[in-house]
C-alpha cells in the first residue's frame, strides 16, 4: 500500500481520484500543506469523506527543525535537549521526554490526524540529516528514552514508530540528497544502533520505519528494500510484529532500486507494508506501478483513531497546560 503526499491546503480533482484507489492507505502531510489548526482539521475531515476506506492521515512532528504544524500548536524542542538534560537529571530528562512525547501526540491527535512518525531513535553521531533529532550518541541512553518516548505516545493513545532502522545516525550522508554506506559489521550494529530499537520493540512500538542506509557487511541493498534486514532480522531475530513503513522513495539514496515502479516493488517484495510517496509528482506513477498487487488492507488499522479528537478538549485538560509550561511552549496560541 502506499502513503501519498498531496501539494496544498486543499484537495484538488486529481487528488480525489488519487484517495480512491485500492492502493492509497493514506497521506502524510507537510509544511506546504499547513495554514492553521483549524485547516488541518478540515483538510483531514475531506481526506476521511472522500476515500471510500480509512485512510491513515500522518505528519512528522518530532520538534526542533522537524515540526510540520506551528502556528497555533507547542513550540517542541528537539529531542537532544533530553539528552543533554540527562547528563544532570536522568529521572527529571525522562520524564520531561514523556511528556513531551504526550503533547506532541495529544495535539496532532487534536487536529485529526493520526499519526506523526515518532520517535527517532538514531544514535546522534554527526549524521546530517539526524542532528539534533536524536536523543544521545550513547544506545543506552537512547534506549531509555525510547522507552519513556513510547509511554508517552501511548498515553496519548497515539502509535509510535520507531526510526530509521535499523540505525542512520552513524554514517555523515544525507539520504535525502546522497548515498549512505554504513560499512560496519552486523555485531557492531547490534551492539550499538539496534540497542534503542530492541528497547522500542519491548515497549511496544507500533511501526517501524526504515533507513535508506547501505550496510553491505549486512545485505547489499539498503535497508529499505532488504528481506534480510526486514524477514530475517527485524521480524525474525528482533521478533517485531508491527507495521513496516519505507522512507520516502523521492528520496536520492532510494533510487538505487531504479524508477519509481522499481522502487516501489522493491521495498514492498522485501516486506515494508506501506511505501511512503511524498512527492506528489510521483504519486500517479506509484498508483499504476501496484495496479493488480495484492494488497495488506489490513496492515494499518490498529494505527487509525486511536485517540480522541478536538482541541476543546484538549485545552481544557490540565495536563496539556503544564506540559507545554514545563517544556517552554506556554506562549503559543
Amino acid at each position: 500500500m502506499l502513503v501519498i503526499g498531496i501539494a496544498g491546503h486543499e484537495l484538488d480533482a486529481r487528488e480525489r481520484d488519487w484517495l480512491r484507489h485500492d492502493a492509497c492507505a493514506g497521506v502524510i502531510l507537510f509544511t506546504r500543506n499547513f495554514a492553521s489548526r483549524a485547516q488541518i482539521a478540515e483538510l483531514s475531515t475531506a481526506i476521511r469523506e472522500t476515500a471510500p476506506r480509512p485512510q491513515l492521515i500522518c505528519v512528522d512532528q518530532e520538534g526542533g527543525r522537524v515540526q510540520r504544524f506551528r502556528e497555533g500548536y507547542s513550540a517542541l524542542p528537539p529531542l537532544d535537549v533530553f539528552g543533554r538534560h540527562y547528563a544532570q537529571d536522568p529521572r527529571g530528562a525522562l520524564a520531561a521526554a514523556r511528556e513531551h512525547a504526550w503533547l506532541m501526540a495529544s495535539e496532532v491527535l487534536a487536529s485529526g490526524v493520526d499519526l506523526s512518525f515518532a520517535p527517532v531513535v538514531d544514535l546522534g553521531r554527526g549524521n546530517l540529516a539526524i542532528g539534533d533529532r536524536a536523543f544521545s550518541a550513547d544506545p543506552d541512553v537512547v534506549a531509555e528514552f525510547t522507552r519513556a518516548y513510547v509511554e508517552g505516545m501511548h498515553s496519548a493513545g497515539m502509535a509510535a514508530t520507531l526510526k530509521h532502522f535499523p540505525g542512520h545516525g552513524s554514517v555523515r550522508e544525507d539520504t535525502h540528497v546522497d548515498t549512505a554506506v554504513d560499512d560496519r559489521s552486523l555485531d557492531a550494529l547490534r551492539s550499538l544502533d539496534l540497542v534503542p530499537f530492541a528497547a522500542g520493540i519491548e515497549a511496544g512500538a507500533d511501526a517501524v520505519m526504515l533507513a535508506h542506509v547501505v550496510y553491505p557487511q549486512v545485505a547489499p541493498e539498503p535497508a529499505g528494500y532488504s528481506s534480510r534486514w526486514i524477514g530475517e532480522i527485524l521480524r525474525g531475530e528482533m521478533g517485531f510484529r508491527g507495521v513496516v513503513f519505507s522512507d520516502d522513495i523521492g528520496m536520492a539514496a532510494a533510487h538505487s532500486a531504479g524508477g519509481v515502479g522499481a522502487r516501489i516493488h522493491a521495498h514492498l517484495d522485501a516486506g515494508c507494508d506501506v511505501v511512503l510517496v511524498c512527492h506528489p509528482e510521483l504519486v500517479d506513477e506509484s498508483l499504476d506501478a501496484v495496479a493488480g498487487r495484492p494488497l495488506n488492507t489490513m496492515a494499518l488499522t490498529g494505527l487509525i483513531g486511536r485517540g480522541a479528537l478536538g482541541w476543546d478538549g484538549l485545552l481544557a485538560d490540565g495536563r496539556h497546560g503544564r506540559a507545554r509550561v514545563g517544556l517552554g511552549g506556554e506562549g503559543v496560541a
